[in-house]
């Protein structure tokens, strides 16, 4: 992790490749307030604490959700986090960093991965967050067009 480049080097990745991914500046605050370690690692957990760590709370969240649903006298789901795994995260990842506006080549270089037919298989976009996009695109294009019409009369 480099705090002062702002990036975190990657070097056991899913394909193979060593990469340097950019860290958003709540990544470095919360990395910044981490305790440093002697061996250089910035935690001190393995893998399959994570893996133990995460089937718990997706446990406690599905028993929260068949909680609520009880209360509001509703069915719960019963597919609603039952395969929810920790990969889903980079699914969910990419698929948010198209939402913010980044580049499908930065999306790329970030997530690793090697195509865009693959990267594509990652993203999961919001239909309903596309009709808001294209609707601030169309209020774009059309405030450029009045600003031409008011250029041309001058």
């Amino acid at each position: 992790v480099d705090l002062k480049k702002r990036t975190v080097t990657l070097l056991n990745t899913k394909n193979g490749e060593k990469r340097i991914v950019p860290l958003p500046i709540e990544a470095v605050r919360i990395l910044s307030g981490l305790p440093r370690r002697i061996d250089g690692n910035v935690w001190g957990i393995t893998s399959h604490a994570v893996a133990v760590a995460w089937r718990r709370a997706v446990s406690r969240a599905r028993a929260v959700y068949e909680k609520e649903c009880e209360e509001k006298g509703e069915k719960p789901d019963p597919a609603f986090l039952t395969d929810l795994t920790f990969h889903d995260l980079r699914h969910e990842a990419t698929s948010r960093f198209f939402e913010l506006g980044l580049r499908a080549e930065k999306v790329k270089e970030i997530t690793g991965h090697k195509t865009y037919s693959m990267l594509a298989r990652y993203t999961h976009l919001k239909a309903e967050d596309i009709a808001m996009e294209i609707d601030s695109l169309e209020k774009e294009r059309d405030r450029k067009a009045v600003e031409n019409q008011v250029k041309k009369l001058k």
